[in-house]
């Protein structure tokens, strides 16, 4: 008979919904009658950067915790402490600090984030190749066809692997079991940290009902604002609209909502698809010191970079700048945004915007970066967005016209200014 009950304590399996384990006695057994038929999972990595800070100090357990830049900069993670505080990703350090003023900041050691990410990744890696991860602590894994090689349902050698990555890195993963990604990734927020939730398709759209249209993967801030002054407060409103009437009001994007609506997401898990992020630099002849010589050769980095994102159907609101100075040492700074783009316009604003304040000494290279890459198809920010969507529009009709004759067709404005040393 088919497993519809894991323990995730002793990985017990039975076909009865159960409140606890009858072989150990624990509360944590996850249930559904289309357990062992779910093949989709979200793997979220339990506030990394704090949680491997956490690990390493031990004296950092019980207090709050913010990874990030100093009074000026901005937050990368922290801890659920400090979140109780209201504090979260992307927040100003200075308004992070007014919400838990006793937490401890430490700026991001990267490297060692690097290392633990692979470690884990490594382990899920073990079990299937069809993983697509998103960031360092993130990924959707597909393990159809698995259940012979791996000895038993993806639920059951997820809940394997989550208490193994546990065991191993002492470090927590949060993860959510669908028919679909879409849905995996709302299951795995559902219970964090250290949690395992299944969606299936039965109860999936009775659950969504009732949920912000926020939820709906690419709809920001500025889209929901959209949504809601038209009437679709919650992701039911979008369910009960006239798919016809979507389309009309939003375009393409319209039939996107109606099938995550209804829980329907036809996107495959692609290896391929494997963006951390994406970059374009360019070292310098000679040092250049002023605004105006490095914003030159900013310029048509962003052209460079944009051009790519569009060509590959991707978006990121993370912008990153980096720096070489003449001592060779590497500056980095990142900015995020409410939205993601994919224009060059919106890359030089944001860089040029981090370059002001490192003015004042001279540099070998400079470089302009998206990290944190989405699928622009789950963003419509360049719809709803008006700056961004007119330069949306323009850029790819400039795209077109080199694309059919030659790069020099179309040369911006900017691009003609002379670089001064």
């Amino acid at each position: 008979m088919a497993i519809s009950a894991i323990c995730r304590q002793c990985t017990w399996t039975g076909t009865d919904a159960v409140k606890r384990c009858p072989t150990c006695g624990s509360p944590r057994v996850i249930c559904d009658a289309e357990l062992e038929q779910l093949t989709i999972a979200h793997l979220d990595c339990d506030a990394f950067y704090a949680s491997v800070e956490k690990r390493d100090r031990p004296d950092l357990r019980d207090r709050p915790v913010i990874i990030g830049g100093g009074v000026r900069g901005v937050v990368s993670t922290a801890c659920y402490i400090a979140r109780q505080s209201g504090v979260g990703s992307a927040m100003p350090m200075f308004k992070a600090l007014k919400a838990c003023p006793d937490a401890v900041v430490i700026r991001p050691d990267f490297p060692r984030y690097v290392a633990e990410s692979k470690r884990i990744f490594a382990l899920v890696g073990a079990l299937t190749p069809l993983v697509q991860t998103l960031s360092l602590d993130e990924a959707w894994i597909d393990l159809a066809g698995t259940e012979r090689l791996n000895g038993g349902p993806p639920a059951l050698q997820l809940i394997r692997l989550q208490n193994r990555i546990e065991a191993e890195t002492g470090l927590t993963v949060s993860i959510g079991l669908a028919p679909n990604r879409f849905l995996a990734k709302v299951a795995s927020e559902m219970d964090k940290p250290r949690g395992f939730s299944v969606i299936g398709k039965a109860g999936a759209k009775a659950l969504l009902a009732p949920r912000p249209v926020s939820i709906l993967p690419g709809v920001g801030p500025v889209f929901t604002r959209t949504l809601r002054s038209d009437g679709f407060a919650t992701v039911g409103d979008l369910a009960a609209a006239d798919p016809r009437d979507l389309m009309k009001r939003y375009g393409e994007w319209g039939l996107r909502l109606h099938d995550l609506s209804h829980a329907r997401d036809g996107r495959t898990v692609n290896p391929d698809h494997d963006r951390k992020g994406m970059s374009a630099e360019a070292t310098f002849n000679s040092d250049l010191v002023t605004a105006e010589a490095l914003e030159a050769e900013l310029w048509p980095l962003c052209e460079k970079l944009a051009s790519k994102a569009r060509r590959d159907g991707v978006a990121s609101r993370v912008v990153v700048l980096k720096l070489r100075r003449d001592d060779f040492r590497i500056v980095t700074r990142r900015h995020s945004l409410p939205e993601p783009v994919q224009t060059a316009r919106a890359l030089f604003a944001v860089g040029r915007a981090l370059l002001k304040p490192e003015l004042g000494r001279p540099y070998r290279l400079i470089g302009i970066g998206m990290a944190e890459v989405v699928d622009a198809i789950d963003t419509p920010a360049g719809l709803f967005a008006s700056t961004e969507s007119r330069a949306l529009k323009t850029e790819t009709t400039i795209d077109d016209l080199r694309a059919r004759f030659g790069a020099g067709a179309v040369v911006a404005g900017r691009a003609l200014k002379p670089p001064a040393a």
